[in-house]
């Protein structure tokens, strides 16, 4: 019997690809997922108590600023008068949290007051958000 010689001998890739996405498939659906959270290096906060929380809100200076002016700690004050509250409550501390909470339509120049006044006495940590 005599052998038949191929011109033009062909490698069907189809089934070879048809192996490929097998085997992608059974190591994707049977590879094991690391907890990633379990590796982090985060220190979380201790639960605190609510002296504690009660505490913290005390040594907060809170400060509103609206269209009508500057609400100190819950009373409206002039300028002059938050610049004495301010100078008053840096001479304990400096670090204490300042709370600058400006409404949505107040001017702009009464936040850039308020902010000189915290910078005049080193009060740098501010808190600064807008309310609706």
């Amino acid at each position: 019997m005599a052998r038949k010689e191929y011109d033009n001998p062909k490698a069907e890739m189809t089934p070879m690809i048809d192996v490929v996405f097998q085997l992608m498939i059974f190591f994707i659906v049977t590879i094991k997922q690391e907890d990633i959270f379990s590796k982090l290096n985060a220190n979380r906060p201790a639960p605190s108590s609510g002296s504690a929380e009660k505490e913290e809100n005390d040594t907060s200076i809170k400060i509103d600023v609206g269209t009508g002016g500057v609400v100190f700690n819950g009373r409206g004050v002039s300028f002059k008068e938050l610049d004495s509250h301010i100078k008053r409550l840096s001479a304990s501390s400096t670090q204490s949290i300042v709370l600058i909470r400006c409404a949505a339509n107040s001017p702009h120049g009464f936040l850039v007051k308020v902010l000189d006044t915290c910078n005049k006495y080193k009060m740098y940590n501010l808190s600064i958000f807008s309310m609706d």
